[in-house]
């Protein structure tokens, strides 16, 4: 198993978590940016950059992630391919998409859009919180502690 990071959005704090993670479990952590990123030195941790473009950085995770993988992302179009392919998502506020929930999230992604294409402001996601991190770390840990004993 590997754990996937869409990065170019991913809050630092959460990437910290994760480096500390794939450290103390020693399990490999890809982060996929248009960008170049620092990362901490580790056999564990790495990084690829990818060419700048819509999707570039989504469709190389979805063509290299496999069933069992975890996905760190806030793209709902992205996490749903992950489902697809038997992998898991998380977004960095601490939510698991589901096969359950994947649908309404992207119907809901989509109204929001027409919403905005005919003027109407939505406003954004709010602020990235304390507990939004705590509540990633809680399903992060959960999650690897579930895949450990299989």
């Amino acid at each position: 198993m590997k754990i996937w990071v869409d990065a170019d959005a991913c809050p630092k704090v959460i990437k910290e978590i994760l480096y500390r993670a794939a450290e103390r479990v020693q399990i490999e952590l890809v982060l996929v940016a248009n960008q170049t990123l620092q990362t901490p030195p580790s056999q564990f941790i790495s990084s690829v950059r990818v060419p700048p473009g819509f999707d570039v950085a989504d469709n190389h995770i979805v063509q290299q992630c496999n069933e069992g993988d975890l996905v760190i992302t806030a793209d709902i179009p992205l996490a749903s391919e992950i489902i697809d392919k038997g992998a898991n998502a998380l977004n960095p506020r601490g939510e698991f998409y589901t096969v359950e929930n994947i649908r309404q999230r992207l119907n809901m992604r989509d109204f929001m859009e027409t919403l905005r294409s005919s003027g109407v402001e939505t406003g954004g996601p709010s602020s990235f919180s304390h507990a939004d991190r705590q509540a990633f770390a809680n399903q992060l840990d959960q999650y690897l502690a579930r895949t450990a004993k299989q």
